[in-house]
């Protein structure tokens, strides 16, 4: 069995194979039977196991990001950036992209895409640049606003969100999104930027705020507790204590699980509490991520909403 090298990075690198005299056919043979994942030409990784917390979808992107930015002709000269930056900041994003590394120029100088890179036009000041795991990467609120600036509405107010509820600066973030008034996707960003939350606390959160937000409707509480005699229940969402909105990650119940406790067991105890919310006169509406991939958000909450009273 073939013993693969590694860097500090955990990339198995072709020059290092080469030198313990394991060939090419090796290392092809070794990805087919699943050891390895191919991430950039010339470079791979071992596969994830399965006790790994980290999304293998996420690993493999934030590796590929690593390979890519270390191998680069022009590594000097450029700096991981956009969704590669996230990925390495362990950012969540709403729709990341993963096909292709994101690079900035460092200096002023036109960008370029060429296989698996997209390289984009600098410049990059020198204290929006940080070093994550020894990589180069644009530090959190560049990157944040990057990303911002390149998707929609939603995209926009979940990397914000998230940006912020890792300890990004809010008034960096504001700079920058000044200084870039005429780029496209600037006025996006700013509307995102203007709704942003650190109280949000996942990607399906701000994903349905932003649902919210665009079919312009009051704009709830977020994190409360009620007291009930289940005990305290704190809720995603809330209007006027009189309806809770409640978004179902699809793992959810495995981070409500206390000691001991089996999923099932979560999901009885949550029911418990919805029903002790109900018994105070609380609405309490619940939605997946299948409801904000079809868009349906707006239709399940708008018939309970118009039923509040008016402020």
């Amino acid at each position: 069995m073939n013993t693969f090298p590694t860097d500090e990075h955990g990339l198995i690198r072709r020059a290092a194979t080469l030198r313990l005299g394991i060939n090419d056919d090796a290392v092809t043979a070794a990805v087919r039977r699943g050891e390895l994942i191919r991430l950039a030409p010339g470079v791979c990784a071992f596969s994830a196991d399965d006790v790994s917390a980290e999304d293998p979808g996420d690993r493999k992107y934030r590796l590929r990001s690593i390979a890519v930015a270390t191998s680069a002709r022009d590594r000097d000269a450029s700096i991981l950036s956009h969704d590669s930056a996230a990925a390495l900041h362990a950012l969540p994003l709403l729709h990341p992209e993963r096909e292709v590394v994101h690079l900035t120029k460092t200096e002023e100088v036109g960008g370029f895409g060429h296989g698996l890179r997209i390289v984009h036009a600098g410049p990059v000041a020198p204290d929006h640049v940080v070093r994550v795991n020894g990589v180069r990467v644009t530090n959190l609120e560049r990157t944040a606003v990057d990303v911002a600036m390149a998707g929609d509405f939603a995209q926009a107010l979940v990397v914000f969100d998230r940006a912020l509820a890792a300890g990004a600066d809010s008034g960096t973030m504001s700079q920058l999104l000044g200084s870039r008034r005429r780029w496209r996707g600037a006025g996006v960003a700013r509307r995102a930027f203007s709704h942003a939350d650190a109280a949000s606390e996942s990607v399906g959160e701000s994903w349905s705020r932003a649902q919210m937000i665009e079919a312009g409707f009051p704009m709830p509480r977020m994190q409360h507790t009620f007291e009930t005699d289940e005990g305290p229940a704190r809720v995603d969402f809330d209007w006027d204590g009189a309806l809770v909105g409640e978004f179902d990650g699809l793992q959810k119940y495995g981070r409500l699980l206390r000691p001991g406790e089996t999923p099932r067991d979560a999901l009885i105890r949550e029911k418990r509490r919805e029903d002790a919310l109900r018994a105070q006169g609380i609405m309490v509406l619940r939605w997946t991520w299948s409801t904000l991939e079809k868009n349906e958000l707006a239709d399940l909450l708008r018939p309970w909403l118009n039923r509040l009273p008016a402020a």
